[in-house]
């Protein structure tokens, strides 16, 4: 049987290109979260340092640098799992990722954003990821994208056929757009019935500036749970057994006509 946990969204802004005090406020959320017994909670794109397209060079590190062994040791100390991201080594450009750490401090799950934000000329400082990150936490299997993945619906598409139930999306969101992302979320929670996390940073940066309203849809597609214009920690129950109940219930992709679609795709 599947049963619910309870998830923490830290909506928080970035100490600027200060790690160290970034993720000394961090701990501070996580002990918060275990006291309202969250089993996972999960930090906005990049918070660590602040996301920032053009900046590849500051901060980048491996999982044994300073980033990861700290929200490591977060885990290990709290008893409970993490999703953070932070600026990866990686040849010949580094990779926005995010990490899922277990309870115990091990790496569940690693991710690389696939799709890159152009228009900022993140394409042009990082690589893209090339693989999917998927972990699970008390029973709930969870996937991972990044931000502007959120406007990719394939991606999603391959979470559901894995048999993901809930996919978080740290992202660094600017206030100018938020009618996408609650758009994007809500969207890609319907279409492909599975719960979607879409957990938004706070604050002006030199960057952008962003106003928090995280989101976090239900597999029909409704709003459960809505972030406010500041900092907080949102918590939401999410019960696995609600999207494989609503899959059984309303087996939509069953309708698929995929063949089809790769022969019209191929006669264009």
């Amino acid at each position: 049987p599947l049963f619910p946990m309870i998830l923490c969204t830290a909506q928080m802004a970035p100490s600027w290109q200060d790690p160290h005090l970034t993720l000394s406020r961090m701990e501070e959320r996580i002990a918060e979260a275990v006291e309202c017994d969250a089993s996972l909670i999960a930090f906005p794109e990049q918070v660590v340092t602040g996301w920032d397209p053009q900046d590849a060079t500051r901060e980048v590190q491996d999982e044994e640098g300073p980033i990861i062994s700290t929200l490591r040791q977060y885990a290990r100390e709290y008893s409970i799992g993490i999703l953070g991201s932070y600026r990866q080594i990686h040849h010949p450009r580094p990779r926005n990722t995010a990490i899922a750490i277990g309870p115990g401090g091990d790496i569940l799950a690693r991710y690389s954003k696939i799709h890159l934000f152009s228009p900022a000329g993140e394409d042009q400082g990082y690589s893209p990821g090339d693989g999917l990150g998927v972990f699970s936490i008390e029973g709930c299997r969870c996937g991972i994208a990044i931000c502007y993945d959120l406007r990719f619906a394939d991606l999603f598409r391959l979470y559901r056929e894995v048999g993901v139930h809930l996919v978080l999306v740290p992202s660094a969101w600017p206030h100018a757009r938020m009618k996408h992302f609650d758009l994007f979320t809500t969207s890609r929670a319907a279409e492909f019935q599975i719960f979607i996390a879409g957990i938004n940073t706070f604050g002006v940066t030199p960057v952008d500036r962003y106003s928090g309203g995280s989101v976090i849809a239900g597999p029909d597609g409704s709003v459960i749970s809505r972030g406010c214009t500041g900092e907080e920690l949102i918590f939401t129950e999410i019960d696995p057994e609600v999207t494989e109940s609503l899959r059984r219930l309303f087996p939509v992709h069953q309708d698929r006509m995929d063949p089809l679609y790769r022969r019209l795709s191929r006669e264009m």
